[in-house]
């Protein structure tokens, strides 16, 4: 028994290094990003999709496609548009004379990894095709459905500056994205080690798409996450932090001016899977309060809905959820 549970053991360490250098081999290429992309690997194994909201350049479609290369998985970029179409993401049915009937041609969707470039600039048709898959792993054409790759993510950006020609993310839609992340500008030191690293970037261009691990060592670590320990004090712990946004007077009269609706069950379920994820790709065993607040801001914040006294106080979504975190106390 023991002799199999060292060699089982030794698999899941294997593993988790696997991972773990994945994230090394993206971090070394994307400088001063190092938590985005922990985090997005971490949605990844939890199989999530993730929001990015962030201003053009930094690094968001070289981040998703360095993944995709680390796991040789398939990768694109649409880039969406007021005049983008449902068709120009699913595909579409194409009649062959020769053959007198029709085939199905597959659109962008089905790849391993989509990135949905200003994912906010495309009408309701799209956002709701995009909806489906991002969901239910499958899309609709006519009365036919089409399953996705058993691995899929949806890294969807949006500029928090340019309003004009935008359509809002309906809250239906902002629910299904596991995280929000929110990427912001290097230091000084950081964008002259991306100057330095440019100057070399025809020397590493063909190591760059080297692969680390496979989709499906990836889809066995998610089984392996699954077993991750997490103690009951924590599940509660993760319960009161959504509970606390929907009935806020409970914790502390300041929290319930600044919430007008809490989060759904989906966000206690993502908060439980991306702590285990997390502490497996830190190579820990068990789930701790660490985990827990490192991923609670990027699950929360797009899930939360301020209240009007919040927004004309200049009260930010960051601030309602570190208030959130102090005021709910850890068992």
């Amino acid at each position: 028994m023991s002799a199999v549970y060292t060699e089982e053991n030794k698999s899941v360490k294997a593993q988790q290094h696997q991972l773990s250098n994945l994230l090394k081999s993206v971090q070394s290429k994307i400088i001063g990003q190092h938590q985005l992309i922990e985090h997005m690997l971490v949605c990844l194994l939890a199989d999530g999709h993730i929001l990015i909201e962030g201003m053009p350049g930094l690094a968001k479609t070289r981040s998703a496609k360095a993944i995709a290369d680390g796991i040789e998985g398939e990768f694109h970029r649409v880039q969406f548009t007021p005049d983008l179409l449902p068709s120009d993401l699913i595909g579409t049915e194409i009649y062959i004379h020769e053959k007198s009937n029709f085939i199905f041609r597959q659109g962008p969707l089905f790849n391993n990894i989509l990135l949905a470039d200003e994912i906010n600039r495309a009408p309701a048709k799209v956002q709701s095709a995009l909806l489906e898959a991002m969901e239910e792993k499958q899309v609709t054409v006519g009365h036919k459905s089409y399953p996705l790759p058993e691995l899929y993510m949806v890294i969807a950006t949006q500029n928090p500056i340019e309003q004009e020609g935008t359509y809002n993310l309906p809250e239906a839609q902002l629910d299904r994205f596991m995280m929000h992340l929110e990427v912001d500008y290097p230091n000084q030191h950081e964008e002259l080690l991306i100057v330095e690293l440019d100057e070399r970037r025809h020397l590493i261009s063909q190591s760059e798409a080297t692969p680390v691990t496979t989709i499906e060592e990836v889809l066995n670590a998610r089984k392996k996450i699954l077993e991750i320990y997490i103690s009951e004090n924590l599940k509660k712990y993760i319960v009161s932090l959504t509970t606390a946004t929907r009935n806020p007077e409970k914790y502390d009269r300041d929290l319930a001016k600044m919430i007008d609706h809490g989060v759904s069950p989906r966000a206690t379920i993502a908060m439980i899977r991306c702590s285990k994820a997390l502490a497996w790709l830190r190579g820990d065993e068990f789930v701790t309060p660490e985990h827990i607040h490192s991923v609670a801001p990027s699950i929360l914040r797009h899930r939360l809905i301020p209240s009007f006294e919040s927004e004309a106080h200049g009260i930010s979504r960051n601030d309602i959820v570190r208030k959130l975190l102090e005021v709910v106390a850890i068992p």
